[in-house]
């Protein structure tokens, strides 16, 4: 019995001690003392996942022990084997081995039998009945501490499904350290305390101890798949989508690799929830049917209930939900709610109220609904946030608008408070889409109802709301990971055959990605600050600052573009009409852009030229022409993600400024007052010419004759910790370099220098923001759009950081010498105009006739009120 226990607290260390009596019980010809050696061998093989041996081994044992009549023994390995058939999916043979047990065990034995149904309980999805069990458990003095520990571990998990999590924490605090009751009991206590701490709120702290786990199960010598189970959860609670995938497809090839199928379907259900999440319904439906049928050989009904309502929502969003989908999913959320899983069951039945409006089932749809609003009161934020969806469609099946926008709000407030306790502007960024669908709800509430400044104060309450409120990370503990990244990044660089522009479409290299990720986890690891108000600027307070300009938002209802149009006196909100003709013609417009970059015949240059003003007009037509603006009306753009591209300076005739929304808008009008125009003699310059871009130190030298005390900075000396330096407490800078989007992860996009590329994520780190910045690089003005009308990229970084005026490049094409347009923009500048003006007139005396030149004029944007 000493040797089982030491093994279940050190698995990998008492290994070799089981096998040694193993050997020593069969020499002495022992049989209670080889069955239980071959128990205490069983439990290391169980552990490293060897359930097949395993299980040989327990069959081994209870042959023995029938043989020689060891009741008691016999007991101990039908429930030792009972564990191991659960993991094996085998629960019908899990069962049996605990009834045959029951007929067995005697006085302290009982404890253990009983440990061992609530586990069978547990892993069944009966979580009431487990707690119940576990409860008693606790309760009797008799029970060993490690069995305690295991109690409490347990315990606390029901509890966190069922929404109790400061019982849970609390519980899990109060367990033994590691000295007593070994490393491998530890680390499954420390990853339950991660995955409490995600599911309670505090994802952060969740984070951390996670990291936390994964140490304590290596040490432990344990195998990492079901850690790789409940990070897959937390990440895909912070909607990191690729790395919460990665993790569960590593989760179902470990477990299916060695054989655990009781593991396999949970992590096969986690894949069928994340592909679904991403949009791709086909295999969200396959993953879900496939874990829905393991789950049904293994005859857990609840864990079954949760793939089937995957597979419905999958089928439903795909549009091929009806009545048997509706029928199984109403049946799912019923059991789901019966046994204590609260978050699945408002999932279930959620979903099953969509299938029933969209079948025209009004009662049903509002049961259902009703049902979910109910059982997420009082829960974790994110599933509060789904009962305020259903309640928010319930209203709008009754037709009730002012119910439906009060569950917006209140989800919405709920989903501002959850963001702001998230460390990086990533993970902000990416948590405003669990927000999206309330947005969408109420924005057709106040279109149909509210005034136009109404809809703009709606639009506000979650644009670009991640950039609003967050402090960057401490840059001192990334710096050394930062520099290492620079330095893969110039050596793949430097070895590539590509030319810099082709080289934007790389994926980063293994070494590089190690390094981003540590960079990452270490943002998500940064203690929160004391943040500025993010609330959405006012409208009265956004005219005085507008002094005489138009602002013009645009929006989505659904797949329809509208535009509210906030004037001096009126205000306005006028339908455009759908989202994909204005794609349509941006895509086209950037190719022929791009065909105008290349080498080519006069005859194609002209055509491309033709092609280009053609789709600048179209577009004119499509966004502004609905509008009634003046052509000579300055305006403030405010674009919803779906109109990354527009070059808004040559869509319309008149200045332009455009920013992530008017509130960030608004904070760069302040910032921008009492500034010192660009040639006044206290005025702080940088220029900074980058690599291997054509005419950019001679960009600079030219601007260096406008500036005469700016600080230059060409190659091989624009490095990116003298530019950093140059930088900081800049009035204005210009930056002549390359420029890279990385739409996989924006904080990565970078700005290529002379000792590699410097990377967003190091800009924000070191909290540079000039008053002013010119970005004289491809793809600069680029941003990276998420669900909820966020957008990452450098203006809207850099803008939220303090910077209150760009000139940036939207157009993903060819690089191409811009000296003439910038050398203009600056001279404009040096006169105290803004950015916006100084552009303007700039491209008044661009020469378009040469191809290049046609290019800079489309495609540089002005951001911002300096």
């Amino acid at each position: 019995m000493r040797a089982y226990q030491d093994v279940a607290a050190n698995p990998e260390e008492f290994r070799p001690v089981a096998e040694a009596l193993v050997t020593e019980a069969r020499q002495a010809r022992q049989p209670e003392a080889l069955a239980l050696a071959l128990r205490a061998r069983a439990l290391a093989e169980q552990s490293r996942l060897n359930d097949a041996t395993a299980i040989a081994l327990l069959d081994e044992a209870c042959r023995i022990a029938r043989r020689h009549h060891l009741r008691a023994t016999l007991a101990d390995l039908l429930m030792s084997r009972a564990a191991v058939q659960q993991e094996l999916g085998r629960f019908p043979a899990a069962r049996r081995d605990l009834a045959a047990a029951a007929a067995l065990v005697t006085g302290p034995a009982a404890l253990e039998l009983d440990f061992n149904r609530a586990v069978l309980l547990q892993n069944s999805g009966r979580l009431a009945d487990a707690a119940a069990i576990y409860h008693r458990l606790l309760a009797d003095s008799g029970i060993s501490t490690w069995r305690r520990a295991v109690c409490a571990n347990n315990l606390a998990l029901i509890e966190a499904e069922q929404g109790r999590f400061g019982s849970a924490l609390h519980r899990l605090g109060e367990t033994p350290g590691a000295e007593e009751i070994g490393p491998a009991l530890t680390a499954t206590l420390t990853q339950s305390r991660a995955w409490v701490t995600m599911k309670s709120g505090r994802f952060a702290e969740g984070l951390r101890v996670f990291e936390e786990a994964a140490r304590a199960y290596q040490a432990a010598s344990l195998s990492l798949g079901e850690h790789y189970i409940e990070y897959a959860d937390a990440l895909m609670e912070l909607r990191l989508l690729p790395e919460a995938t990665r993790a569960a497809r590593r989760a179902v090839r470990e477990f299916s690799d060695t054989g655990i199928p009781l593991m396999a379907a949970e992590a096969q259900l986690r894949v069928a929830q994340l592909t679904l999440l991403a949009g791709d319904h086909d295999a969200a439906i396959a993953a879900a049917v496939a874990a829905a049928a393991a789950f049904g050989r293994q005859t857990r009904a609840a864990f079954r209930a949760r793939a089937v309502v995957v597979a419905a929502e999958a089928r439903l969003r795909a549009g091929t939900g009806g009545s048997e989908e509706l029928r199984q999913a109403a049946v799912a959320a019923r059991l789901l709610a019966s046994t204590g899983s609260t978050a699945a069951a408002v999932q279930g039945f959620l979903v099953a109220g969509r299938l029933a409006a969209a079948l025209d089932r009004r009662r049903q749809a509002l049961t259902a609904l009703a049902r979910a609003g109910s059982l997420a009161r009082g829960a974790a934020v994110l599933v509060r946030l789904r009962g305020q969806v259903a309640g928010a469609l319930a209203a709008s099946l009754r037709h009730r608008d002012r119910e439906a926008l009060a569950h917006c709000r209140r989800g919405l407030t709920d989903l501002a408070r959850h963001r702001s306790g998230l460390p990086s502007v990533e993970l902000r960024a990416l948590a405003s889409g669990h927000g999206a669908e309330l947005g969408r709800i109420g924005l057709e509430v106040v279109v149909r109802n509210g005034s136009p400044a109404q809809v703009l104060t709606w639009m506000e309450r979650g644009r670009a709301a991640a950039l609003l409120a967050v402090e960057p990370p401490a840059f001192a503990p990334i710096s050394a990971d930062i520099a290492a990244l620079r330095a893969v990044q110039a050596e793949t660089r430097n070895g590539a055959s590509e030319s810099p522009a082709m080289a934007r479409a790389e994926r980063p290299v293994p070494e590089q990605a190690v390094l981003e990720e540590r960079i990452r986890h270490a943002t998500w690891r940064t203690g929160l600050v004391a943040e500025t108000s993010a609330a959405p600027v006012a409208v009265g307070s956004l005219r005085d600052r507008l002094a005489g300009r138009l602002l013009v938002a645009y929006g989505l209802l659904g797949d329809e573009l509208i535009a509210v149009v906030i004037g001096p006196r009126r205000s306005r909100t006028t339908p455009l009409g759908p989202l994909r003709p204005v794609r349509e013609q941006v895509r086209a417009l950037l190719f022929a852009l791009r065909r105008l970059t290349q080498p080519g015949s006069a005859v194609a240059h002209a055509a491309a030229r033709a092609s280009a003003s053609l789709r600048l007009r179209r577009l004119t037509e499509l966004l502004l022409a609905p509008l009634n603006v003046g052509a000579d009306d300055e305006l403030v753009v405010i674009p919803v993600p779906g109109l990354d591209g527009v070059p808004w300076a040559a869509v319309h005739a008149g200045a332009v400024a455009v920013a992530p929304s008017a509130t960030i808008w608004a904070r760069t009008a302040a910032a921008a007052r009492g500034a010192l125009p660009a040639g006044d003699p206290g005025h702080i310059v940088a220029l900074v010419a980058g690599p291997d871009l054509p005419g950019a130190v001679e960009e600079v030298e030219a601007l260096a004759g406008r500036y005469a005390s700016a600080r230059r900075l060409m190659p091989p000396a624009s490095t990116a910790d003298a530019v950093a330096q140059a930088l900081a407490g800049a009035d204005l800078a210009h930056l002549a370099c390359h420029g890279v989007l990385r739409t996989d992860n924006p904080m990565f996009s970078s700005l290529l220098l002379s000792d590699g590329p410097m990377t967003l994520q190091e800009i924000y780190a070191r909290g540079l923001a000039p008053r002013r910045l010119i970005l004289a690089s491809c793809q600069s003005g680029s941003q990276a759009s998420y669900a909820g009308d966020e957008v990452l990229g450098f203006v809207g970084a850099l803008l939220a950081r303090g910077t209150a005026g760009i000139l940036a490049s939207a157009a993903v094409v060819p690089d191409v010498p811009a000296a003439g347009l910038m050398t203009a923009v600056h001279h404009h500048l040096s006169r105290g105009t803004t950015l916006a003006r100084a552009l303007h007139e700039a491209r008044r005396a661009a020469d378009t006739e040469d191809p290049g030149g046609f290019v800079n004029w489309c495609t540089f944007n002005a951001h911002g009120a300096a």
